[in-house]
């Protein structure tokens, strides 16, 4: 894209504008409708590069004398800025070796000269866009194509005339307007920002370096960065307009919609029909909500419930309490079958709140609602939307150790708002954080049952791949599993390669001859239907990898973990899938067995952190009597 770039002197201060359209920003300055005394106004191109443009605008610096320069020296300044941003971007290399006959910004400055502004009769239908524009943009950021997208759905009339439109918005304040990368770091940056040693722009949208540059079109660079991150939501390009909605006013802590003060009370609780332990989480999570953030950022809680807990059930205080205060609130999942099953409960849950459910595909993505249910990836097209941000399974693929979904997360709180995050196994970061008081935080030590977690046993055999290679499974494992069917459990098998499936299927099938087997991974196909059969007894025995550690409940179901000691089972993961079993009222104890050749750390951890948990829960009341397991 190209865009026009200006300078401007109002009242005592120099300013650097980008324009969509130029007309917008002539009747703004110089005809009157800002209402502010412009002393100088001085147009320095008309088709420039949105991503130089943008470099320049961020870059703008006042410099001594500039009060007396005549056009002359903005010819000089303008060279002067693009050599250096062509520089740091790679333009100048890159022409040099793909030899292409690329326009160069500076040949098409046209400095001077005065375009003419809209006729009055025309303003008055601008305002109306704008506004438009600004209302459906409220809360979101979205590259240019996607606003086309929303408007040919919601207000085709602006399709004309949306770009005049975004810029009456942006010179009013309630939109903002720049590259979808921020632009190359100079060398004084880098040194500045830590000794940064690249100068890769930055995608503002996912927050990832982009590195990647190319010939365009578009703008008629020969290196024209884009991101490759966030590629799966269209392409994040250097020349790519962003629009980004000015930032919304939060809900006051503590203040109803009619602005009278409000605090969490007993009552707000007893709706919800929780466990003392739930309820407890709850109270210390609507405490947390009801003070203001520190200043530097939203503030962050941590809900750490056990797996089973019923996290789900404890979040709905948390949405009552903001959506009915007039505020904005968004649960967040990596799945998008988490987001499918929630989008029912929290519709019965809530039912005069309108809830727009987010996902690839979905149809309702222009859908503006008080609560919003998506996949973390959705969130790169919120910009500080949310008072309340409730991030489930925070530990979970793929949120976790994934820079950009933090930062989209990051991106779509209100400067004030507050994050909730939920888990059953936080990031051991998290956990440091909590442990020393620098997060504030609850435990839920306990299931909705209340009975303690099943502990696992630690049995040495060998690997799956010897068992294979021998055909034949060890005495103690056999025993083991053949003890868990005769209690009529479901069987878990979780193994760490998907290429040992259906081996080791044909090997169980051959041990126990008498049930139903079968195995899957995310490879197949046919997982969702088999994991019904599972779920309904037509299969006893599903051999399976960490597809399946989480987001299942299968009842009275037994657990086998083997390799255990392999590295692809960490302590999180090996409390995940220990969290199968034992998650029902009928079969609370269930087994749980971490099968390996030998005792690793994280096996150690993983028993240790499920035997704290049962000993915070009874040391707290929260256990049916008897505590024994």
């Amino acid at each position: 894209m190209k865009v026009g770039l200006y300078v401007c002197r109002v009242r005592e201060e120099w300013k650097m504008v980008l324009s969509l359209d130029v007309r917008v920003d002539v009747g703004w300055w110089l005809e009157g409708v800002s209402e502010q005394r412009v002393l100088r106004w001085l147009l320095l191109g008309r088709e420039l590069p949105l991503s130089q443009a943008s470099w320049m605008v961020e870059n703008f610096e006042v410099e001594r004398g500039m009060d007396q320069w005549v056009e002359e020296h903005w010819q000089k300044y303008m060279q002067r800025k693009l050599d250096l941003i062509e520089k740091v971007s790679g333009e100048q290399e890159a022409r040099g070796v793909i030899g292409g006959n690329v326009g160069v910004a500076a040949g098409k400055l046209e400095m001077g000269g005065m375009p003419e502004s809209y006729p009055a009769g025309e303003w008055a239908q601008l305002e109306r866009g704008a506004a438009l524009l600004a209302e459906w943009l409220t809360g979101r950021q979205l590259l240019a194509a996607e606003a086309e997208a929303l408007l040919a759905d919601t207000s085709p009339q602006l399709a004309s005339v949306w770009r005049a439109a975004a810029q009456l918005a942006h010179l009013r304040g309630r939109l903002s307007i720049a590259a979808a990368l921020e632009g190359p770091a100079t060398r004084r940056q880098r040194l500045a920002w830590l000794g940064r040693a690249h100068s890769a722009p930055r995608c503002r949208r996912c927050g990832s370096f982009a590195g990647q540059r190319v010939p365009c079109a578009a703008c008629g660079l020969a290196a024209c960065a884009y991101c490759e991150a966030c590629l799966a939501l269209g392409r994040s390009r250097a020349c790519a307009l962003l629009l980004r909605s000015a930032a919304p006013g939060a809900v006051p802590r503590g203040a109803s919609q009619r602005g009278t003060a409000v605090a969490p009370t007993e009552g707000g609780l007893a709706r919800w029909g929780l466990s003392p332990a739930q309820s407890a989480a709850a109270a210390a999570a609507l405490a947390f909500l009801a003070q203001p953030s520190a200043g530097d950022g939203p503030g962050r809680f941590l809900l750490w419930a056990v797996t089973g807990a019923g996290k789900t059930e404890m979040i709905f205080p948390l949405l009552q309490y903001i959506l009915e205060r007039g505020g904005r609130a968004l649960v967040a999942t990596p799945r998008r079958d988490v987001v499918l099953e929630l989008a029912p409960r929290l519709a019965k849950a809530f039912p005069d709140i309108s809830l727009a459910t987010l996902y690839g595909g979905s149809t309702e993505r222009w859908k503006d609602a008080q609560l919003t249910l998506a996949t973390t990836h959705q969130l790169m097209r919120f910009y500080q939307a949310f008072d309340l941000v409730i991030i489930d399974e925070l530990d979970a693929f793929p949120y976790h150790n994934d820079p950009m979904l933090a930062h989209a997360a990051a991106s779509s709180c209100k400067p004030d708002g507050h994050f909730v995050y939920l888990s059953a196994t936080p990031p051991a970061k998290l956990q440091q954080e909590a442990a020393h008081g620098n997060l504030v935080h609850a435990k839920v030590p306990v299931r909705f049952h209340r009975h303690p977690l099943p502990v696992p046993r630690l049995l040495k055999m060998p690997t799956v791949a010897e068992c294979i290679r021998k055909r034949e499974l060890p005495a103690i494992l056999k025993k083991s599993i053949q003890t868990s069917l005769l209690r009529e459990a479901q069987v878990f098998v979780f193994v760490t390669r998907i290429a040992q499936i259906e081996a080791f299927v044909n090997l169980m099938r051959r041990m126990f001859p008498q049930i139903h087997i079968e195995g899957t991974s995310s490879q197949d196909p046919d997982r969702a239907s088999k994991v019904i059969a599972f779920r309904e007894r037509t299969i006893r025995l599903l051999v399976t990898t960490t597809i399946l550690e989480r987001g299942v409940t299968i009842p009275r179901s037994d657990v086998f973990i083997l390799d255990a000691d392999n590295g692809l089972f960490d302590e999180a993961s090996l409390v995940q899938m220990a969290g199968r079993a034992g998650r029902s009222m009928d079969d609370p104890a269930g087994r749980v067995v971490f099968a390996s050749s030998r005792r690793t750390r994280s096996q150690v951890k993983a028993v240790a952190q499920i035997q704290k948990m049962n000993t915070i829960a009874k040391r707290k009341g929260y256990l049916h009597p008897p505590t024994h397991q």
